[in-house]
């Protein structure tokens, strides 16, 4: 049996000191707080370790190649979109392997335990399925395999080039399957996800109502575990969706679709207040990316009037252009802070607003996730971050400033230790792994310099 004692621990009931937890199959067995004792590891300052809901892991091999404008006068998602097709047609199955494991191992070196990956790139170049349908999930499976990462695979469902059923364009071509095509590549995967540890889980995703149709949507939904799509990003989407459904993303969704807590929901940045809160209601996992947001002009998510509602959200990383925990929830309180000009928003009277951010990207990235995490309790993944790393931030600092300084003052090297279902694969502020995982990253990096 494993075991981890922690001065400070953040516990469902609150801050706690002196903890030693008990592991036993990558889960939390059994806890004691108040006492002193020896245990295989310790450190000062223990959290539940988020999931990262939302990740297109591909794309982090992109970061750095979008911030050039042509002749347009303007820059948007659309031409952004036009330069990953085109990037995209270059990656092979151990490129998208080696970019993967970099992204993972960022992630865990970031605070995050775990992901639901959000895969669309299934075919060859020019759309010819490989002979094994599902080459590209299994090569998800494999990096988390060397990561240890927690993985919830979500194989991407995409049959058309838009809402009015028009045919893929050639930078789509490599995503597309009918229903046969894309239930080859479920079994597949199943097959992939069931050689990890326990704790991997499989999930579908209806790419969005552009790219899949109400008749498959309304299959899709009956597969009983994680269901993620797209909704409402941008404003040409709700324009396109509303020309031809007669009615904009959201409600369309909410009119047509049984969502619920099995659902999440990515970006939601167009919608109106009654979308909010009808959405909110539902039951339905906000999948929050503010940094990729951001980085897209995509717009800002109302999380003010999503929490009133009682809505659940949590934190991706998306276009991954850059892997941090605390810089996707320091983007999401301050862009609420520009849109209402005030300060910690988000803050409750008993809470702060460090508090609250982390609250919600660890219980809307495990039920996003379908993943018995986000809580140090018994019975839960031992899916745990430890905080000491740059211990001259915490100085003088008790409960929730803990969190506040973190996300709001604080650095990445702050992340000392992290354990996935009890895995302990980040030790120091560094992966286990990462001299391997680094070295074929870069090859990668010099082959695609090479054939770009």
């Amino acid at each position: 049996m494993n075991s981890i004692f922690a001065k400070t621990a953040l516990l469902p009931d609150g801050w706690a000191s002196n903890v030693t937890l008990y592991l036993e199959g990558g889960r939390i067995t059994d806890l004691v707080t108040g006492v002193q004792q020896e245990a295989r590891s310790s450190v000062d300052i223990l959290l539940p370790a988020p999931t990262n809901l939302h990740s297109h892991a591909f794309q982090r091999a992109m970061a750095g190649l979008t911030e050039q404008r042509g002749a347009e006068k303007t820059d948007s998602f659309w031409t952004w979109r036009q330069l990953m097709f085109r990037f995209l047609d270059k990656l092979t199955p151990d490129d998208v392997q080696a970019i993967t494991a970099q992204v993972q191992m960022e992630m865990l070196e970031a605070g995050f335990a775990a992901v639901a990956e959000f895969h669309y790139l299934h075919h060859q170049p020019g759309g010819r399925p490989y002979d094994a349908r599902a080459e590209m999930a299994q090569r998800i499976c494999a990096a988390a395999d060397q990561t240890g990462i927690g993985l919830t695979l979500l194989p991407v469902m995409y049959m058309q080039g838009g809402v009015d059923g028009r045919a893929l364009a050639p930078g789509q071509v490599r995503f597309g399957n009918d229903m046969d095509g894309y239930m080859q590549i479920m079994g597949g995967a199943e097959q992939a996800v069931a050689g990890l540890a326990e704790d991997a889980r499989l999930g579908v995703a209806p790419h969005s109502l552009r790219a899949v149709t109400p008749d498959a949507l309304r299959h899709l939904q009956q597969y009983k575990g994680p269901l993620h799509m797209h909704l409402a990003e941008q404003k040409a989407e709700v324009e396109e969706v509303k020309a031809a459904y007669g009615a904009r993303p959201v409600t369309w969704a909410l009119d047509h679709l049984d969502l619920g807590p099995r659902w999440c929901l990515i970006h939601c940045t167009q919608m109106t207040r009654t979308e909010t809160r009808g959405l909110a209601q539902s039951g339905a996992v906000a999948g929050l990316c503010p940094l990729t947001e951001s980085s897209l002009g995509d717009g800002i998510f109302n999380a003010v009037e999503w929490a009133d509602a009682g809505g659940t959200l949590g934190i991706g990383s998306d276009s991954n252009i850059l892997i941090s925990l605390k810089e996707e929830l320091r983007t999401l309180e301050y862009s609420q802070r520009l849109v209402t000009q005030n300060r910690a928003v988000l803050a409750t009277p008993d809470q702060s607003t460090g508090r609250v951010l982390y609250d919600m990207a660890c219980a809307g990235g495990a039920q996003a996730a379908g993943r018995d995490a986000g809580r140090i309790a018994p019975g839960h993944w031992a899916d745990l971050v430890a905080l000491g790393g740059d211990a001259t931030d915490f100085i003088g600092r008790r409960g929730d400033q803990l969190l506040d300084t973190w996300i709001f003052a604080g650095t990445d090297a702050a992340v000392s230790d992290v354990w996935s279902a009890g895995r302990h694969v980040v030790r120091e502020g560094t992966h286990v792994a990462r001299d391997a995982i680094t070295a074929a990253y870069r090859a990668t990096l010099r082959r695609l310099e090479d054939a770009m």
